[in-house]
């Protein structure tokens, strides 16, 4: 996979977003789209929720370092609903970039197991009349809320044609895209087997050249059992400037400074979802079936692992992100 081919899926995601949050008039669904629409479940019976626990041994994600307890972790209980973590966009509108999914809150496309995994389902159906693709997209009312820390997940991600699971930041509303910033610490489309880390917070053009940044991982293994992703942020209590990394399975991938007139990091909130095709991924669409995003944890520390002093080391051995 060439950088030229990623560079042009991220150029075209970003244009895409800039048009889907500077011109929410063209995002608008159509007149006859209900936006309360229910899932229809005598047409299509939703696939029963995975026992993810009783697969075999080596699926069982991996156990990070023994760390100081999380000011916050998800809990995701079976008996509580997906809306009290996190809030449940919905939409069939393209999302900025021609997508085709119908983000909805029903228990289809997104739920809690009894072994307490949080399981984001995109299922496609191209045969149906309608809900053809269906997905979710989940934002959390917690947002980071400190000036330094340390985000992680434990994520196994589907690897199909036409899918595209992110794990990622956004400053909490009202926000001003690109200018307040953009944070990607897992991205993988086409089931390609590459993780983008990206740091947005300029336009795309030539003044703002410099303003994007991205390093590709190459993970053999991203469809076939679950990885780690983290994201460390420092910053001073004032909210300008600052440091932070991008890890995969523990491994520092890169590194940014935090630019100047980006929001605070303490205001950004965690975003999950499963796309279906559009431009990033060519115009790709996924066969029919059902792919799951499963979050087995989902927490942020007062540090990475290692502390802040190992925070240090990875800072001089990670690399700078590739401009755009």
């Amino acid at each position: 996979m060439s950088f030229q081919h990623t560079l042009d899926g991220l150029l075209a995601k970003g244009k895409a977003k800039l048009n889907e949050f500077t011109h929410p008039e063209q995002q608008a669904p159509p007149q006859n789209y209900n936006q309360n629409y229910n899932y229809n479940y005598n047409a299509r019976p939703p696939p029963p929720p995975i026992n993810y626990a009783s697969k075999p041994t080596n699926f069982a994600p991996p156990i990070p370092p023994r760390q100081a307890a999380p000011y916050w972790k998800a809990d995701f209980n079976p008996s509580t609903p997906i809306s009290s973590i996190f809030v449940q966009e919905t939409g069939a509108h393209g999302w900025g970039n021609n997508e085709s999914q119908n983000y909805t809150t029903s228990p289809t496309n997104s739920f809690f197991t009894p072994s307490h995994q949080l399981v984001l389902r995109a299922i496609s159906s191209p045969s149906s009349p309608e809900n053809k693709y269906t997905s979710a997209r989940l934002y959390t009312h917690q947002t980071l809320s400190r000036p330094r820390g340390c985000l992680t997940a434990v994520l196994f991600a589907p690897c199909a044609d036409g899918i595209w699971p992110a794990f990622w930041l956004l400053p909490q509303e009202p926000f001003k895209w690109p200018d307040d910033g953009e944070v990607d610490i897992f991205e993988s489309w086409n089931g390609d087997r590459v993780n983008r880390s990206c740091l947005h917070w300029g336009h795309f053009n030539g003044e703002d050249w410099d303003k994007h940044r991205v390093v590709e991982t190459r993970i053999e293994d991203m469809g076939e059992r679950p990885h780690v992703f983290a994201f460390a942020w420092e910053q001073g209590e004032e909210g300008r400037g600052g440091r932070c990394v991008w890890y995969v399975d523990g491994r520092a991938v890169m590194k940014a400074t935090i630019p100047q007139g980006t929001r605070r990091m303490s205001e950004w909130r965690v975003i999950l979802n499963v796309a279906m095709g559009g431009n990033v991924c060519g115009g790709r669409l996924p066969r029919e079936g059902s792919y799951d995003f499963v979050v087995h944890e989902l927490k942020i520390e007062e540090q990475p692992v290692g502390g802040w002093g190992q925070f240090g080391v990875d800072w001089e051995k990670a690399m700078e992100g590739k401009t755009m």
